[in-house]
């Protein structure tokens, strides 16, 4: 679906908001570089985006009706026939599954557009579907807005219908040119997509992508949305599993600043190219960042499809990730600093089918009902380096704990109203001060002695941990290493539902 290791260019923004990118001097000390780390936030159109959690995939196009993943370019634009769509029915069933978010498949590498571009014939306007008179593009952008969800659009650089593909220049314009469509005529678009599939043209060559020419007419003509996954707001987690690092950083070097002259805290965007490889287990350790010639706050986006497939298969119908499955995806993707876009295509009907819905809202309701009750509320909580401890039970972005003076690292000790049961901790740093804690544990008290529930590393927007069940009255979660002072806006625990 992706090669994204072979990414062009990046183009990050710092503005007055906030500093998503800094330079790396060779004076630097290591400290220096960590507090310069410490001190990077999101942009935001990144802070929105990290909000979401959960967003979804639709695949659909000529694929679903051939039964393949990738198409050729080839087919018949008269095979596309949906009879029953409903891209109202598709965000309902998102929404109501707890997804704030989707992003359409536009075109995909065959080239068939979902909407009536005026460039090329390979479209719904040559489709039976309505008549030739459809736009699934409209339809669903109409639905997110209609129902209160983000929207995104996914265009594949890829195209193996258009004849000048092979033809950098010529394919480029082409690109721009529908690029420009999908951007002008929907509405507020929340997400851009891309992939990095790069095939070769009718004359045997492969065409050079003009990122940068993208990226700036996004900025102009969508200027909220973010632009993943071969974009400068959102990178790929560097698998298509639905499962995240263990230790997750936001904050990652980059190459060095192209433009010196250009202003860190302007409006102006900053073109890079990615330092490395951007998918291995660690890219914002100590380690890793003392040797960088610039950081930038660029978060991970985990995608995985519902099904075995990209596009709807009806032999797959049995083979729809379980709840439980999801359920583990969740944890390991939203609950590693990451945002979770879920596949859910439609099938040839244009609906989402009935087993995808039925699995989803299951998934839905267990993750409701774990998280519906956060045990340490009521409980007395103390800290002595710590200031706001009342804001772990209910805080936010504007009301969060933190230390004092320079402490980064801190003890924070909860008595329960009476013992609990828990097995599940929660965690989110206030990232709009930085992503900082390091390391972390949390023990209880077995009545003689303290023992470990868990442990941990990197936090940042949401960490969470499932454990051992254990009944105990006092707790406590030990800061072990931080970036200067650590923040949290939520500290829970939690029993997970079963069922029973």
């Amino acid at each position: 679906m992706k090669n994204l290791l072979s990414i062009i260019a990046m183009g990050f923004c710092s503005t007055a908001y906030a500093q998503n990118y800094t330079a790396i001097s060779s004076s630097d000390s290591k400290q220096e570089i960590v507090n310069k780390a410490a001190h990077i936030t999101p942009s935001p159109r990144q802070l929105r985006w990290q909000q979401l959690e959960f967003t979804a995939f639709f695949h659909f196009g000529m694929n679903t009706f051939t039964n393949q993943e990738w198409g050729s370019g080839k087919e018949d634009t008269k095979l596309f026939n949906p009879t029953q769509l409903d891209a109202a029915q598709w965000v309902r069933t998102s929404k109501q599954a707890g997804i704030k978010q989707v992003i359409i498949t536009a075109k995909h590498h065959d080239g068939f557009c979902l909407w009536p571009s005026k460039y090329t014939e390979h479209s719904v306007k040559n489709s039976p579907w309505k008549n030739g008179q459809g736009d699934v593009v409209k339809e669903v952008a109409e639905a997110c807005h209609a129902q209160g969800v983000g929207f995104g659009i996914y265009l594949s650089p890829w195209d193996r219908n258009n004849p000048d593909y092979g033809d950098s220049e010529k394919y480029n314009a082409y690109f721009m040119n529908q690029l420009t469509e999908l951007l002008s005529n929907y509405g507020r678009v929340d997400e851009v997509w891309f992939d990095g599939a790069n095939g070769e043209g009718p004359n045997g060559k492969k065409p050079v992508y003009h990122f940068e020419e993208w990226y700036s007419l996004i900025r102009k003509l969508q200027p909220g949305a973010v632009i993943a996954i071969m974009g400068p707001d959102v990178r790929w987690v560097g698998t298509e599993s639905g499962y995240g690092r263990l230790s997750e950083w936001s904050v990652v070097p980059i190459d060095k600043q192209t433009n010196a002259s250009t202003a860190q805290n302007s409006q102006k965007d900053i073109a890079f190219a990615p330092k490395g490889d951007m998918t291995g287990d660690d890219l914002g350790s100590r380690d890793k960042i003392g040797n960088a010639q610039a950081l930038a706050w660029y978060p991970a986006e985990t995608d995985v499809s519902i099904r075995p497939g990209w596009f709807y298969h009806e032999a797959e119908d049995n083979k729809v990730k379980s709840p439980e499955k999801l359920l583990d995806i969740y944890y390991s993707s939203v609950g590693r600093n990451s945002v979770l876009l879920l596949n859910i295509p439609p099938d040839k009907r244009g609906l989402i089918n009935e087993h995808d819905q039925k699995n989803l809202l299951e998934w839905k309701n267990i993750i409701d009902k774990t998280f519906k009750n956060n045990l340490i509320k009521g409980a007395l909580i103390s800290s002595k380096n710590g200031i706001n401890t009342a804001a772990l039970a209910k805080g936010g972005l504007d009301n969060y704990w933190t230390t004092k003076g320079r402490d980064t690292s801190s003890v924070i000790q909860i008595i329960l109203s009476k013992p609990q049961t828990f097995d599940v901790l929660c965690l989110q740093e206030n990232i709009t001060v930085g992503q900082r804690i390091e390391k972390f544990s949390l023990e209880y008290f077995n009545g003689t002695t303290w023992e470990q529930a868990t442990e941990g590393t990197t936090v940042g927007a949401k960490r969470l941990i499932r454990f051992n069940a254990i009944t105990a009255q006092k707790v406590r979660l030990k800061i072990l290493a931080s970036r200067l002072n650590p923040t949290l806006t939520t500290l829970g625990l939690f029993k997970q539902f079963t069922g029973n």
